[in-house]
């Protein structure tokens, strides 16, 4: 009978073949990507929060869509809320200045702002869910990887104790048990991946939902207030607005 000191991870992976630690290091390497994009991507949101928190709070008490500009002028966007406004902003003095020049500037104010901000969406969405596919993929395949790894290990065992004719118990439990560390090491990449795409999928939903509603609201804004001077090239130069209240209806 095996002593217990001969049996375990270390003896497991002493007596183990070259598909055995491939699939090992493979595991490794699908643990180590998955906690970096969880933690990554999860401070990366919160800053991103906070930073839109700050953003939002100081748009909302701009006395102008003017004083708006030249903030982000003077402090470039580093989150989606200002980065859009920033979008916005460039895109109505844009038309202002080459309106009906060519066909990006071409249609009513309006429809050029729309057209600007569904795509500033469109490219937060992508930048947000990337790497959540390889999140998901390691969640989804990485017990079904382990699995494998014991279907092999609990082969060579058999064929082992085939080989040497003892097929007592305690020939038989050995073997196996360690094969079966495999599966348990597939668990372990699995279920941090599929719990840190589940949250960082709901984190994103949230985010966006808000940044689809500020658009609507920063539409309205500038396709109702709005007026900018074609004369210059520079956010800061932005013609100062009326307050939505009294803004004029776009003619």
């Amino acid at each position: 009978m095996q002593p217990e000191s001969a049996l375990g991870f270390s003896h497991f992976l002493a007596a183990s073949d070259g598909v055995a630690r491939v699939i090992l290091i493979l595991m490794a390497v699908a643990s180590v990507v998955s906690w970096y994009l969880i933690l990554t991507k999860a401070l990366s949101n919160w800053l991103a929060r906070r930073r839109g928190e700050r953003f939002l709070d100081f748009f909302w008490n701009a006395p102008s869509i003017d004083a708006v500009g030249v903030k982000l002028e003077e402090q470039h966007p580093d989150e989606p809320f200002s980065h859009l406004t920033y979008h916005g902003v460039v895109a109505g003095r844009h038309h202002e200045r080459h309106r009906g020049a060519n066909l990006e500037s071409s249609g009513s104010f309006d429809d050029f702002i729309t057209r600007t901000l569904r795509r500033t969406i469109d490219e937060e969405t992508a930048r947000v869910e990337s790497g959540l596919t390889v999140l998901a993929s390691i969640g989804s395949t990485a017990p079904f990887v382990g699995l494998l790894g014991t279907v092999w290990g609990i082969y060579h065992a058999l064929v082992a104790i085939g080989m040497s004719g003892a097929g007592t118990l305690d020939k038989v439990a050995g073997p196996v048990g360690e094969a079966l560390i495999m599966t348990a090491i597939g668990l372990t990449v699995a279920i941090p991946a599929v719990l840190g795409y589940n949250f960082l999928v709901r984190s994103n939903r949230l985010m966006l939902a808000r940044l689809d509603a500020f658009a609507h609201d920063l539409l309205t804004f500038l396709t109702t207030g709005a007026r900018f001077d074609a004369r210059y090239d520079g956010v800061a130069n932005v013609a100062p607005l009326k307050p939505l209240a009294t803004a004029p209806q776009r003619g």
